[in-house]
């Protein structure tokens, strides 16, 4: 189990630009990815082989001290090596198989112009970007940018547990990854990756094709685990069948005649434990206000129809 935590912390290191992340950033997703409270303190200091602490200006970071090129493979690639091998192995199976159109799956009721079809169609169309290339040269606002912060946002995503963060959680993250000021909007302009729910005071973006009918598909084992505690912690208490020599059921009386109704301490301890851990930390965030870096040419998404003539 902690194996895959170090793997969620290698990965997210090597898609940075400069293959460093501050402490206080990363634990902003702790909670999503998993990590344990003192994670600095446990998974940081136990392999010094990947990664270790370092001192900046703006507080200790945690930098990668080792690339691992079979970790350098997005989820997006292994679903779309799978999807190859799957329909491969339908063209062995099946003879006059009429041609397969790619379409863009949309949930119900989201109606989109034939402007906004197309667009989504070209951006699909253009080449995939892999989140662990160096995007140091790619041009701000640009369409290949904006492909490159997808792609990463898609990484990250499936690294979490329920496939889902706050939005306020990846602003945080626009130094180390360049991402837009208009970070929410681009979110949003792909709603065939991307569901961005408005419930609650802070947005949420789930990861679309994680999901059916609201329901994750492919649950993290970690998450299972807590769900199996829950239930248990979650189990009614019943009463005393046995009724005490006073007639009276429930529970027994001690010596000064009240009811012991039994150590409920390590139950209680139990179910506050993920209480803490469910809550979200980060109630006082702002949008990555620390923050000096800042990007002035991509506040409009990028034009994909330039030098592109449409039939």
């Amino acid at each position: 189990m902690e194996q895959a935590l170090v793997a969620k912390l290698r990965k997210l290191l090597m898609m940075s630009l400069e293959k460093r992340i501050l402490l206080e950033k990363i634990a902003h997703l702790k909670a999503d990815l998993g990590l344990p409270t003192d994670f600095r303190d446990t998974i940081c200091e136990r392999y010094p082989q990947y990664f270790r602490v370092v001192r900046t200006d703006r507080g200790p970071a945690l930098e990668l001290t080792h690339w691992d090129t079979e970790l350098a493979v997005s989820a997006a690639e292994v679903a779309e090596e799978e999807n190859r091998a799957r329909e491969a192995e339908e063209r062995n199976l099946i003879i006059d198989r009429p041609p397969k159109f790619r379409r863009v799956k949309l949930p119900r009721g989201l109606n989109l112009s034939k402007g906004e079809m197309r667009r989504i169609n070209m951006f699909k169309e253009m080449p995939y970007i892999s989140p662990y290339s160096d995007f140091s040269e790619l041009r701000s606002g640009s369409a290949e940018k904006e492909k490159h912060a997808c792609a990463v946002i898609h990484e990250m995503l499936s690294l979490t547990l329920e496939k889902r963060t706050l939005v306020d959680h990846l602003t945080h993250f626009r130094e180390e990854f360049r991402f837009s000021q208009q970070l929410r909007g681009m979110l949003i302009r792909h709603p065939d990756m991307f569901y961005v729910s408005l419930k609650g005071d802070r947005d949420s973006v789930f990861l679309r094709e994680a999901y059916r009918d609201s329901q994750l598909l492919e649950k993290d084992k970690l998450l299972v685990l807590k769900e199996k505690l829950r239930a248990l912690v979650a189990v009614p208490r019943f009463p005393n069948r046995f009724p005490s020599r006073t007639g009276e059921e429930g529970g027994s009386k001690d010596g000064n005649g009240e009811e012991d109704e039994g150590d409920d301490s390590v139950v209680d301890g139990l179910g506050s434990e993920f209480d803490d851990e469910d809550e979200d930390e980060d109630e006082d965030d702002d949008e990555d206000g620390e923050d000096d870096w800042s990007d002035e040419d991509d506040e409009m998404p990028p034009d994909l129809m330039t030098g592109i003539a449409l039939v």
